[in-house]
């Protein structure tokens, strides 16, 4: 009887010490002493603190730390309502990842923190991305041996895998994976952000990258970083040939670091020195300058090093003669060449067989006639132009590129 008596007691205990509210500084042993007095500072903001407080307690103690973390630098609207499931579930799992995987055990604590461990990447709709992708991609990657190899698992599989592919018709700019894999579609920024919590899925480190104009104001890009070897590295969706050889280099080379609407920028978690140019926030705004923006996303002005990055690409293979231009001309329609007026501003993109290798608008009637859209590319190859007509239809053009640059003319009608 008594045995009974004692188990009941201790059951007892137990469940008072589970259910007694948790007070300011009571916080469980996986988190440092040092950072309580910042989370009672921080859940003295929120109207959810004993919540919030419950969550941590409920934890493993591998994953409180991490929990913590990221309540002391979320932004404040995800402080308030935040789904607190779809946040346990995201801790869990890239906990899971780097338990796994060597490449994630080996990262410096604030990398993981920063850049795996993230639940969002922009302003997307906070879903639940990370148990479904990693379960995704988890096959592709079980064998690798590096990150590296890592890397070009996840990029060589996610069309795939995700049944996403660059679309212009998808429903938003901001798409969070949910989103774009349940149309099966997504425009660049879309795409950046479904690879972003790709690699942060498996453990590997990524962030979001972009400008909110190119020089010749045709427009915003976003692409991905990956860390690798302690540094950052450039690539996209559509995995590229190598690390850092993107197809907007030459763009790129033309941005501006002085100028928020031609710099480029790489987002950063929680608190930073600088802010992300959402230029599609809020819907597109007529007239709007580029400091009205939300300025709610961290970032970090990284404009320097892709111009350097772009200086070297060109120098070298100019220096080497392994590259040449091709030249390309819009007109709007065929046999009418001769005047400016002839002239239209055209879209049209390069590719390498699935690789992207260009991109970019054709001169316009009020441009020197002499000013032409060009690409260096490799010689030798067959590369395909793709554009669309008056009537909005897609158009390919096959080039034959040999050891002298060609000038290409396309056509709106």
């Amino acid at each position: 009887m008594k045995n009974w008596l004692y188990i009941f007691v201790g059951v007892a205990i137990a469940m008072v010490i589970i259910l007694w509210p948790k007070k300011e500084g009571d916080y469980p042993s996986g988190i440092s002493t040092e950072y309580h007095a910042e989370l009672d500072k921080r859940l003295a903001e929120s109207t959810r603190a004993d919540e919030l407080r419950e969550l941590l307690h409920s934890l493993p103690e591998a994953q409180q730390a991490d929990m913590a973390y990221l309540i002391l630098n979320m932004l404040d609207e995800d402080l308030k309502s935040m789904d607190l499931e779809l946040l346990k579930e995201n801790v869990e799992y890239a906990t899971i990842a780097r338990e796994k995987y060597e490449w994630a055990k080996n990262l410096p604590l604030e990398v993981y923190q920063q850049d795996v461990l993230p639940y969002h990447v922009v302003d997307e709709v906070r879903d639940s991305w990370r148990k479904e992708l990693y379960e995704m991609f988890a096959p592709a990657v079980d064998t690798c041996k590096t990150m590296y190899d890592a890397v070009c698992a996840v990029n060589a599989n996610i069309p795939k895998l995700t049944g996403v592919d660059y679309n212009t018709k998808r429903e938003k700019t901001n798409q969070s994976p949910r989103e774009s894999m349940r149309q099966g579609m997504a425009s660049c920024t879309g795409l950046a952000i479904l690879l972003v919590d790709a690699y942060r899925a498996v453990g590997i480190p990524a962030r979001f990258a972009g400008t909110a104009s190119w020089h010749d104001n045709r427009g915003n890009h976003s692409w991905t970083e990956v860390w690798l070897d302690g540094e950052w590295r450039v690539t996209e969706y559509y995995f590229p040939s190598q690390l850092d050889h993107l197809w907007f280099m030459p763009d790129a080379s033309k941005a501006k670091a002085d100028d928020r609407t031609y710099a480029i920028y790489a987002t950063r978690f929680g608190k930073a020195d600088d802010w992300f140019p959402m230029v599609w926030a809020d819907g597109d705004v007529e007239g709007r300058s580029v400091e009205e923006l939300p300025k709610t996303i961290g970032a970090e002005n990284v404009t320097k090093r892709y111009i350097d990055l772009a200086y070297e690409q060109y120098t070298r293979h100019l220096e080497a003669g392994t590259h040449t231009f091709i030249k390309i001309a819009g007109y709007k329609e065929r046999g009418k060449t001769e005047h400016s007026e002839d002239r239209v501003a055209m879209g049209v993109d390069i590719f390498r067989g699935t690789e992207q290798m260009g991109g970019g608008l054709t001169a316009g009637e009020l441009r020197d006639m002499n000013d032409m859209f060009s690409v260096l590319v490799p010689k030798n190859t067959v590369y395909e132009l793709r554009y669309y007509n008056a009537n909005g239809e897609l158009q390919t053009q096959k080039v034959e590129l040999g050891e002298e640059e060609v000038v290409v003319e396309i056509y709106q009608k």
